[in-house]
């Protein structure tokens, strides 16, 4: 196929890219407009195959798709570009009323236009695949899971943005026919993750001997999704998904925030000893680097739990993780370690770990 990617530089855009260009005799376009949070360094592993393509513009701008569909000629769009981090939604909500709503109203306009042209067999072969979050759902109590018939209630300016994006896919598929794919994601991690979202924060404020800090109690719970098994999933659901079908993707990795900071700690501590670390600028004599944890004020508005079942993807198609968090955590904090290349210019020239979101504006 030949597919063209929107947000295809971002943390979970470049690992679909990663996951098409190494596992698959697929063709890539990447559309991204290379906000703060894209970064074409994600895909420096891939950027020479013949199969990839990048095109910076913006999903807003309807003349610059269209202009891509019409020379990329796409079997299947695979929409990731989003204004994604809660906090910064909180002090900035236009930016995600912009990108998330308005961005996906422009291309679910040229993607229409564009497979009402193609030819029968091509028209019933394209996919529209929208990526979405369990966010859209709101909070859960201590009991219970989000399924795809939960109804939305989103919390943030950031959750409620893409929960209207999600509605649009569902409105062009029933209103005008565009076979879309909508899935719904728990948190992920792992490789390339910007360093504004918890885990690669905490690994690297730990590593510089900075606060680690935990909102609140620490005892929101979040289902962990390893970056490259949702990459798959996203694969699957495109591949044999039913148009007009939505689908859940979770890690059915459960954890609250303070065990996900203690065991990056603790990982830490035998990967890489304080005593062996040549950056870590905190307090004399810290054995641990659990002694950094550090609780701060809640985020406003602070969900108290998500949770997945992912059970209909797993019975419909077969999906399941390779990881648990466990194993995905450690493969993590390993690639961190080892790839100072690709983190140490966003720490110094884009984000250096400061507080976002504190208290609205």
């Amino acid at each position: 196929m030949r597919l063209l990617v929107t947000g295809g530089a971002g943390f979970i855009g470049s690992a679909v890219v990663r996951h098409l260009i190494r596992e698959t005799p697929h063709s890539v376009v990447v559309l991204d407009s290379l906000t703060y949070a894209g970064n074409l360094e994600s895909l420096r592993a891939v950027a020479s195959d013949p199969r990839y393509r990048f095109v910076q513009g913006d999903i807003r701008d309807p003349q610059t798709v269209g202009r891509i569909l019409h020379e990329a000629q796409p079997d299947a769009v695979l929409h990731l570009a989003a204004e994604s981090h809660v906090d910064r939604s909180i002090d900035g909500p236009a930016d995600f009323i912009s990108t998330n709503i308005t961005g996906t109203y422009q291309l679910l306009e040229a993607a229409l236009a564009y497979w009402r042209a193609l030819p029968p067999d091509r028209k019933d072969a394209f996919r529209f695949q929208h990526i979405s979050t369990d966010e859209v759902f709101g909070s859960l109590g201590p009991q219970g899971l989000f399924r795809e018939n939960t109804a939305y209630d989103p919390r943030s300016p950031y959750s409620a943005s893409k929960a209207a994006s999600d509605h649009l896919v569902r409105a062009w598929h029933h209103t005008y026919g565009l076979p879309t794919l909508l899935t719904n994601c728990s948190n992920n991690y792992g490789p390339y993750h910007f360093p504004e979202k918890l885990i690669p924060l905490v690994i690297l404020n730990a590593l510089e001997g900075k606060p680690l800090p935990v909102y609140g109690k620490g005892d929101n719970v979040r289902d962990w999704l390893y970056v490259e098994d949702h990459a798959r999933a996203l694969l699957t659901v495109l591949e044999r998904g039913e148009p007009g079908e939505t689908y859940n993707i979770g890690g059915n990795s459960e954890r609250t925030n303070i065990e996900v900071v203690r065991s990056i700690c603790d990982l830490l501590d035998e990967l890489r000893p304080i005593k062996q670390n040549p950056d870590f600028r905190g307090p004399a004599g810290t054995q641990s680097y659990r002694a950094l944890i550090t609780f701060v004020e809640d985020r406003p508005g602070h969900d108290q739990r998500y949770a997945m079942d992912a059970g209909k993807l797993r019975r419909s198609l077969g999906w399941g993780p390779q990881e648990d968090f466990n194993s995905g955590l450690r493969k993590t904090v390993e690639w961190y370690l080892d790839n100072r290349w690709w983190w140490e210019p966003i720490r110094t020239k884009k984000y250096a770990g400061e507080r976002l979101g504190r208290s609205g504006r």
